[in-house]
């Protein structure tokens, strides 16, 4: 196995509270085990709603694996919490995913 998910899986069991860890292991999966790496963007969202970082790479992992109407939701609820909390570059960054996934849907 890879070390630095070794590593960033010790991170997570050392501090399970802090959504960092998760975050920075679902992001390194997205390159070996995307189920695995699924399932710990969902934990964030179910456990950890406010983190805003896992909203832009959920949506864009459901695209990949054909989820499209979980996609939509996940990037519209990530643009509600970054108008929310007033977060405007991520804001940005969601409605330019959301609006890349819309152009594809036309295709």
């Amino acid at each position: 196995m890879n070390n630095r998910l070794e590593i960033l899986r010790q991170f997570v069991a050392e501090e399970p509270q802090d959504p960092f860890n998760h975050y920075a292991l679902a992001t390194e999966l997205l390159k070996f085990d995307k189920t695995e790496s699924r399932h710990i963007f969902e934990h964030l969202l179910k456990n950890h709603a406010d983190y805003l970082a896992t909203y832009y790479h959920l949506g864009a992992l459901y695209v990949e694996l054909g989820e499209l109407q979980l996609a939509e939701i996940t990037y519209l609820s990530g643009i509600e919490l970054a108008r929310k909390i007033g977060n405007d570059k991520t804001l940005k960054e969601l409605k330019g995913a959301y609006q890349l996934f819309l152009d594809e849907l036309e295709d």
